[in-house]
C-alpha cells in the first residue's frame, strides 16, 4: 500500500536531525527502472519554493530517477541560497546513488516552515544514511518521514492485471485548490511514457487533489509526482491506467481531508444542476470557504442560510428563487426559502453532506472541506516547525 508497492522502486525514511524533536524528516524514493518516465503537477501559487522551481526544471526532461523529500523546513522564500541548497541536495543524492544517476534527474520536495534555510550540515549527511537504508519495503518509513502536522502517514495502492499504482502523501493544513498543500509521490511499474503519465496525472488531480479545500489557504510547495519504472513489462490501455491513478489520488485526497488540522467534521459539498462544471466548482469552493458555515457545522447546526449566502457571492448562473439545499439528505431549503424541518437533520457523524442544487443545468462537482474549530486556531497560532 505504499510507493514501493509497484515493482522497480526502493524507498527509505530516516531522521536526519532537521526536526528538533528527532522525528523522521528525510525520505528518498528511487526508480530502479528499466524506464525512468515521470510527470509532475505543482502549486499554482505565484510564490514558489526553491524545490518546486528545481523540480519543474527536472520534469521538463521527462525522466526522474529519484525523489528526495524533507519535512521540518519548506525552503520557501529563502532566495538564491535556498535554490543553491536544493541543487546541492540533488547533487548529493546523485553522488550517493552512484552509477548512472545525475542531479538533473533528481526531484526535490520540502515541507515545513516558510522563510527558514534548511540545515544542510544535517540534511546532506542524512542523504547518505537514506541511501544506505533503501529497501523495497521502505515505503512506509518514507511516508512517515514527510509528516509535519499530520497525525498519521498516508499511503494507498491499487493492483490491476499485472501492474500496480502506489503512492504516499503528506498534508493536514493549507488544503486548498491549486493542489492542496501536499507532497505526493505516486509510482507505477506500468511501461508507459512521460506524456501518458502527464495526461493521466493531470486528469486525476483535477477532480481529486484540486477539489480538496480544507481551509482556503494555498501553499508554496505543492508537489505531485508520478514515476513509472516499466518493471512489470505491461503497457495498460490509457483508460485503465488513468482510472487506477485517479483511484489512488482520490484515496489519498480523502485521507488528507480526514487528517486536516483540528477538524471534527469532513464536509462533502456536491453542487448539482449547474450550467457548467466551472460554475459547480466555483460554487462548491465558495461554500467550502465560508467560515460562518464551517463554524455552524462544527456546532452541528444545519444553517442552510449560510450556504445560500455563499452561493450568492459567485458568478455562477442561477435564479435565487430556484435554489435548493439539502444537508445529510434533508432538503432544508426549497426554491430559495424554507424547506423541510431542519430538526430532521442529524449531524452527529464525522461526515456531513451538503447538496446545493442551482436548478440551472446538468453539470455537477464535488468539493471536500472541513469544519472550523478552536483546535485549528490553536494549532496554527502555535505552529513553528
Amino acid at each position: 500500500m505504499t510507493v514501493t508497492a509497484a515493482q522497480g522502486f526502493t524507498a527509505a525514511g530516516i531522521a536526519a536531525g532537521i526536526k528538533e524533536n528527532g522525528n523522521p524528516d528525510l525520505a528518498l524514493v528511487v526508480n530502479n527502472g528499466p524506464r525512468l518516465a515521470a510527470a509532475g503537477v505543482f502549486t499554482s501559487n505565484r510564490v514558489k519554493a526553491a524545490p518546486v522551481q528545481w523540480s519543474e526544471q527536472v520534469l521538463r526532461g521527462g525522466a526522474v530517477s529519484a525523489v528526495v523529500l524533507n519535512s521540518g523546513g519548506a525552503n520557501a522564500c529563502t532566495g538564491p541560497k535556498g535554490f543553491q541548497d536544493t541543487h546541492a541536495t540533488a547533487e548529493k543524492v546523485a553522488e550517493a546513488l552512484g552509477g548512472e544517476h545525475n542531479a538533473g534527474e533528481v526531484a526535490v520536495a520540502s515541507t515545513g516552515l516558510i522563510g527558514v534555510l534548511l540545515p544542510m550540515d544535517k540534511l546532506l549527511p542524512g542523504v547518505e544514511t537514506a541511501v544506505a537504508a533503501l529497501s523495497a519495503d521502505g515505503g512506509e518509513a518514507a511516508a512517515i518521514a514527510i509528516k509535519t502536522t499530520d497525525t498519521v502517514h498516508k499511503t494507498a495502492a491499487v493492483t490491476r492485471e499485472g501492474w500496480t499504482v502506489g503512492g504516499m502523501a503528506k498534508g493536514a493544513g493549507m488544503l486548498a485548490p491549486g493542489l492542496a498543500t501536499m507532497l505526493v509521490v505516486l509510482t507505477t511499474d506500468a511501461d508507459l511514457d512521460s506524456a501518458t503519465l502527464d495526461r493521466a496525472l493531470r486528469s486525476a488531480t483535477r477532480t481529486t487533489f484540486d477539489r480538496v479545500d480544507s481551509d482556503g489557504c494555498m501553499s508554496t510547495n505543492d508537489t505531485v509526482l508520478l514515476l513509472a519504472s516499466g518493471a512489470s513489462g505491461r503497457a495498460p490501455a490509457y483508460e485503465d491506467f488513468a482510472e487506477a491513478v485517479r483511484t489512488v489520488c482520490d484515496d489519498l485526497a480523502r485521507q488528507l481531508i480526514g487528517d486536516a488540522e483540528g477538524a471534527s467534521k469532513d464536509i462533502r459539498i456536491e453542487v448539482v444542476g449547474a450550467a457548467s462544471e466551472d460554475d459547480a466548482v466555483e460554487v462548491g469552493r465558495s461554500i467550502a470557504r465560508n467560515n460562518l458555515l464551517k463554524c455552524a457545522i462544527h456546532g452541528e447546526d444545519p444553517n442552510w442560510g449560510r450556504v445560500l449566502s455563499a452561493i450568492g457571492t459567485t458568478r455562477a448562473a442561477f435564479d435565487p428563487d430556484r435554489l435548493n439545499v439539502a444537508i445529510n439528505g434533508v432538503w432544508v431549503c426549497k426554491n430559495g426559502s424554507v424547506g423541510e424541518d431542519r430538526d430532521l437533520v442529524s449531524m452527529k457523524d464525522r461526515e456531513v453532506r451538503i447538496t446545493a442544487d442551482l436548478s440551472s443545468g446538468s453539470e455537477s462537482a464535488v468539493i471536500w472541506a472541513n469544519d472550523l474549530t478552536a483546535e485549528y486556531v490553536h494549532e496554527n497560532s502555535a505552529y513553528s516547525s
